[in-house]
């Protein structure tokens, strides 16, 4: 069975989410709205891809910069304040962003970049999770410094998909109260990719489905197109059963799936590590069939 024909089982949300690196995929420069550049290692695929919620502040923001949907993907301010292409927060408001094709990662220099134009430069207050709803607070950018290095803040080797931005509240007495936030990037960014755990693996099972070869036969040519070095591949769990039986399930998984991609000639030297997360890292409510179908998930992710 190819890749392709795999699609229509996964969820939309969770299918295979990063595909072969293309030329927008590539480092490329974007306009910082100061006369500057930011240089992003893996152009367009660096930008956040949903808005999760928009919680509006106070203060009077124009029509034109009251949809969240346009802080998604690259910048495309022209310097109008009426473009519509970005939102303005309002004092106090908040922002939550998702990745879904890549995740937030530390590398060396900053990891973060948020595009604030508009009339006026307020502060935010920044931070990332995991699930969505932990969350590790990054601090304040502002001006000039709209960049964030997550070294010494949060963990090493971790993974970040949820971003939120938080207005400082100062009312700056224009039509687009708070931060006007443009495009959201990940400048330490990696390929992320998530299969239904129902296509790979039978209930409470840990070996590999006949068919779920070939799609990961498929998926390891993707990798390599990627030219990723190094990768994780994270088991993850409904929240059916114990704690300690989702952990063991989810490792146990986790390490099917890199024994087998490990053995594939394409990704000989490719250091390939592997993780169990139980239910702890949710994406859906666990509280409904679909929701748990949404858990039950392996997920790879370069580093």
């Amino acid at each position: 069975m190819h890749m392709n024909a795999l699609v229509p089982a996964l969820v939309t949300s969770l299918a295979l989410l990063a595909g072969p690196a293309s030329a927008q995929d590539g480092p490329k420069d974007y306009s910082d709205g100061a006369r500057g550049t930011v240089t992003l290692p893996q152009g367009d695929r660096s930008f956040a891809d949903r808005v999760v919620s928009y919680t509006a502040g106070t203060g009077t923001i124009s029509p034109s910069a009251s949809d969240p949907r346009v802080a998604l993907g690259p910048p495309d301010f022209s310097g109008d304040v009426n473009d519509g292409t970005f939102v303005s927060l309002g004092c106090d408001g908040t922002l939550v962003l998702q990745f879904e094709d890549n995740a937030i990662i530390d590398v060396d220099g900053p990891d973060h970049y948020v595009f604030e134009v508009g009339p006026n430069v307020e502060g935010t207050a920044l931070a990332v999770s995991e699930d969505g709803t932990d969350w590790i607070d990054l601090g304040q950018i502002s001006g000039g410094r709209a960049e964030i290095d997550l070294s010494g803040v949060a963990p090493a080797d971790t993974s970040f998909r949820f971003v939120r931005l938080t207005d400082d509240g100062i009312e700056s007495g224009t039509r687009y109260a708070g931060a006007d936030i443009d495009a959201v990037a990940a400048i330490g960014s990696s390929l992320r990719f998530v299969l239904d755990g129902a296509v790979l693996f039978a209930v409470d099972s840990t070996e590999l489905r006949a068919e779920a070869l070939a799609a990961l036969d498929d998926l390891a040519e993707e990798i390599a197109a990627a030219r990723l070095d190094a990768f994780r591949v994270v088991g993850h769990t409904d929240s059916a059963g114990s704690d300690e039986y989702n952990n063991a399930l989810s490792q146990a998984r986790a390490l099917a799936v890199r024994d087998y991609l490990s053995g594939l000639p394409v990704l000989s030297g490719v250091t390939i590590r592997a993780e169990g997360r139980g239910e702890t890292e949710p994406v859906a409510d666990n509280g409904t069939d679909d929701g748990r179908a949404l858990n039950r998930r392996v997920e790879i992710i370069g580093y």
